[in-house]
């Protein structure tokens, strides 16, 4: 039964060294309870153990419990699981430690249990834990040691305990450092030095050497010496894996399997601390405090997927900024140039849209209905891609990266300037990529729905669907959303596509398909170095372009399946659709309102999906790049004031 509150002379009555295992832990809970209540106050957690100390030296009956259930204790418990394993998954996977944490969150511990770990996060749950420990004074720890435990010759239980904690460790160092996808991108002197060799060996002469501490200090401090630069010769190989990371692609499972090495190597060296101090117990409540930071971190999924996927959306990032920078024209040729590709991907689109209502016209499920429309703009944008034209919304995600790396470097006024710049070049790319598409693919759109009208006796649409159409499209509806929505959707397939290159580069696909015997038998080598060559230079645009599409058609069908109304509003597709629904209304649809709604929302319908894709894209960048501490005031200022001085640097060249 729950009680309101605990009292010290009612704890030391209840401490029962013969009871049974879950009983003995409740009353190590309720002791821990009672030190930290009425918290927070550091002071008074601190004078509470003081207390108990007292109490237990005052009352040889206590002390006498105390002592007998503190042999129980290390009994039952193994400490070495916690000093060694506690806060690492259990076979360095990021999937198992994920399903780990999600346990921890969703499903209540006992405290009926050896594990030391799992003790340890049900007696000490919070951060003000980890305050008062540390404000524990090496005068009341070596108390406290007295009273819980008999001196004994030799090395102390705590002594042995870290052995066989950093002997857990070393060991698990040893097996993920010799892993054949940690090894192989070692750099070549660091996979000769071998450094993880002898670590194990190191540890058995400390071992030795705790042993003989009495009579060898001098061979003892020699063999901690040795093992710290043996565990630094090990964090130094494995930062060479990075570099590799750098040139040949990232794996969030390689990024997991490195921190956790690099984890228990900061672990080895804080239990080094805490054995060849000259005062461990006073060392032992810091790296109790610690433990206690690592329990809450244990306990965030947050925390795991920022810490371990924070690498490879950097590299996700970076491929985006090497492609988006070509999206960012600076001079009139470059100008001219977006504002004809443009126009031909408004031509393709055109195609599309037409597409688009035959596809509706089917009357499918909503799953098969949205599954061809997806595939329908997955095949036109891919078109637009070989073609070498572009659709204006897919660059603004692109573009974000390029620029959030210029903001790493301002050190002055001329670098703010060259940013604002660059930040003119950007928009008025966006604004030529937009116009080229809006103003072709509408007359394009018009002129197909005319021949299909010549064609077939009929135009695209009737004038029931028609109105539908521009009514669905109204600035007065729910497009502004739909648009914004559309955004995320631009967004997220930037992120695909970084991913899928990075997975191109990680895997050497581009070197398998052009040396693989199979594939050159079948292709030959020349044909397979040219399929190589063009996977690489065109993979992430595949990617971005096919999950744009199969997001376009699909995802207004999935939540629809759970009621939630939403719909996509491309810029370019919108006005391809009012080309083909104005056909049908004829020289009557400018004097229909809804007509004139529908094109007051293409300039809303572009603004949203450029700036929420460009936002979402820039924030992911300015994370992944780190930066910081940039003066945005300063930035403000600037595009204020070159707004004034020339606003149409924003819209021409």
């Amino acid at each position: 039964m729950k009680r309101a509150a605990y009292d010290l002379p009612l704890l030391l009555l209840e401490l029962d060294p013969h009871a049974d295992l879950a009983h003995r832990h409740l009353w190590l809970i309720h002791l821990l309870d009672w030190v930290r209540a009425p918290a927070p106050s550091v002071e008074l957690a601190v004078e509470r153990v003081r207390q108990f100390v007292d109490a237990l030296e005052a009352d040889p009956a206590a002390r006498a419990r105390m002592q007998a259930w503190w042999e129980r204790f290390v009994e039952t418990v193994d400490l070495t699981t916690l000093l060694a394993d506690f806060g690492f998954a259990p076979r360095t996977a990021l999937a198992s430690e994920l399903n780990e944490r999600l346990r921890y969150k969703l499903l209540p511990a006992s405290p009926e249990t050896i594990d030391a770990s799992e003790l340890f996060m049900l007696a000490l749950p919070d951060e003000f834990d980890a305050l008062w420990l540390n404000a524990l004074d090496a005068e009341l720890l070596a108390r406290l040691r007295v009273l819980v435990s008999s001196q004994q010759d030799g090395p102390s239980y705590w002594q042995r305990t870290l052995l066989s904690a950093i002997t857990y460790c070393a060991g698990q160092i040893l097996s993920t450092g010799f892993a054949p996808e940690l090894r192989l991108r070692m750099n070549e002197s660091a996979r000769l030095a071998q450094p993880f060799h002898a670590l194990i060996h190191d540890v058995e002469n400390l071992r030795v050497e705790v042993m003989l501490a009495l009579r060898t200090p001098d061979r003892l401090l020699a063999a901690e010496q040795r093992l710290r630069e043996r565990l630094d010769a090990c964090r130094a190989a494995t930062a060479t894996v990075y570099s590799h990371f750098e040139s040949e692609g990232i794996s969030v499972g390689l990024v997991f399997r490195l921190r956790q090495l690099r984890e228990r190597i900061v672990r080895v060296r804080r239990l080094l601390d805490c054995l060849t101090s000259e005062r461990p117990v006073a060392e032992a409540a810091p790296l109790l405090a610690h433990l206690v930071g690592v329990a809450r971190e244990r306990r965030s999924l947050r925390a795991l997927l920022s810490a371990n996927s924070s690498l490879l959306a950097a590299k996700v990032v970076e491929r985006s900024a090497e492609t988006g920078a070509g999206y960012i024209t600076r001079n009139p040729r470059e100008y001219r140039a977006m504002v004809a590709r443009a126009a031909g991907g408004g031509l393709v689109m055109a195609f599309t849209t037409l597409m688009k209502f035959a596809l509706a016209a089917l009357a499918l499920s909503a799953f098969w209905g949205g599954l061809l429309a997806g595939m329908n703009y997955a095949l036109s944008f891919v078109l637009i891609q070989l073609l070498h034209f572009t659709v204006a919304t897919k660059q603004p995600a692109m573009t974000a990266p390029a620029m959030a790396a210029k903001l790493k470097e301002l050190p002055d006024q001329q670098s703010v300037e060259d940013f604002v710049t660059e930040v003119a070049n950007l928009t008025r790319s966006q604004v030529a990529a937009i116009l080229g598409n809006v103003l072709v693919v509408v007359p394009a759109a018009v002129g197909l729905s005319l021949l299909f009208l010549k064609a077939f006796g009929h135009p695209p649409l009737d004038a029931a669907h028609a109105e539908q159409v521009l009514d669905s499209l109204s600035l007065l509806g729910p497009s502004v959303l739909f648009a914004a929505f559309t955004g995320v959707l631009l967004f997220a397939s930037s992120l695909i596509a970084g991913w899928a290159e990075n997975w191109f580069v990680l895997r050497r696909m581009d070197s398998a398909i052009r040396y693989n015997p199979r594939i050159m038998r079948v292709l030959g080598p020349a044909r397979a170095k040219r399929w190589a060559g063009f996977l690489h230079r065109n993979i992430s645009g595949f990617a971005a372009n096919i999950s744009l599409g199969l997001m376009l058609g699909l995802v207004p069908a999935f939540v629809g399946f759970f009621g939630l109304g939403l719909e996509v509003r491309h810029i370019t597709l919108s006005a391809g659709q009012i080309g083909v629904a104005s056909t049908t209304l004829g020289l009557e649809a400018l004097h229909d309102s809804a007509f004139w709604w529908a094109v007051a929302m293409l300039p809303f319908n572009g603004a949203l999906n450029v700036i929420v894709s460009f936002l979402l894209a820039f924030r992911l960048a300015v994370r992944a790049h780190n930066v910081s501490g940039v003066d945005r005031s300063r930035i403000y200022r600037t595009i204020l004031a070159r707004l004034r001085h020339a606003p149409m640097s924003f819209f021409r060249p």
